[in-house]
């Protein structure tokens, strides 16, 4: 039997975008720790046979893990991006997409630092490089062009919080096209880098616009515990304002008693201005 879908997959012109931190793999984790990866893997797997979305970013992806997902998410998906280090390996925050539904027209994957182009820099005053991966995709079934932009912004430099908000946020207003942005923000609704993401009306929450809200307003990161409704919603997918957003919900599934990710899934089903 197939487990039940949270949102599932929608038709056309509906998509389900999804942002997801699958959790790095991590060496040496007790082989009875809810964080080992080798758990992990059946259960990430089931939850994205479950869901299906048309669009995923993913991040703190290694490269075996990006590898891992597309497999799992099945033969007919595609994915953009590459690790975040100078060499292009590390974590990465690809984007997986259907290519039964989705073409990708272009993309590039830029540092979140004074020097984009230079990859594995860091300027704003965190240690880890962090990056943004930037692609405009063509709807198969409907024709329309539309951006989407996948981040993993950093954890420990409020400074580069807001950098990297504001790069974020020039990049859609610079397309002109409706977009969707997925990440993991490392930051709570209300906080300066989520106002300045937001400032302009260039882009919308979600999870706060939607039609249909999902499920509860969980945080996003449980950790492996029970999911909270006072804990941070760090996890986004945000759109433009004239993308319809029909419904919106955070993902605590769990499968066989065990977390996927010691993060939450936010899912969105939107449609796309014709």
């Amino acid at each position: 039997m197939s487990d039940s879908a949270f949102i599932g997959p929608v038709e056309a012109p509906q998509l389900q975008v999804m942002s997801y931190n699958i959790r790095r793999r991590l060496p040496h984790v007790n082989p009875l720790s809810p964080d080992r990866w080798s758990r992990r893997q059946p259960l990430l797997k089931r939850m994205l046979r479950a869901e299906h979305p048309s669009l995923i970013g993913v991040q703190e992806a290694l490269q075996d893990q990006a590898r891992f997902v597309r497999k799992a998410l099945g033969e007919r998906y595609g994915l953009i991006g590459h690790g975040r280090e100078v060499n292009r390996g590390g974590e990465g925050c690809p984007i997986f997409y259907d290519r039964d539904r989705l073409e990708v027209l272009d993309w590039e994957q830029t540092a979140l630092s004074d020097t984009p182009s230079v990859s594995g820099s860091t300027t704003w005053g965190n240690r880890t490089p962090r990056i943004v991966v930037n692609a405009t995709f063509r709807d198969l079934a409907t024709g329309i062009r539309f951006q989407a932009v996948n981040t993993h912004f950093d954890n420990v430099s409020r400074i580069a919080r807001e950098r990297s908000a504001a790069v974020v946020q020039g990049m859609v207003a610079a397309s002109g096209l409706p977009a969707v942005v997925t990440g993991d923000f490392n930051t709570d609704v209300g906080t300066l880098p989520y106002n300045d993401i937001l400032d302009g009306d260039t882009l919308v929450d979600c999870f706060e616009t939607a039609a249909s809200r999902v499920g509860e307003k969980w945080g996003t990161f449980p950790n492996y515990r029970a999911p909270r409704r006072d804990h941070k919603r760090i996890d986004w997918v945000l759109a433009t304002p004239n993308v319809e957003v029909l419904k919106c919900g955070i993902n605590v599934a769990r499968y066989s008693g065990g977390w996927a990710s010691d993060h939450a899934a936010v899912q969105a089903v939107v449609a796309f201005p014709g």
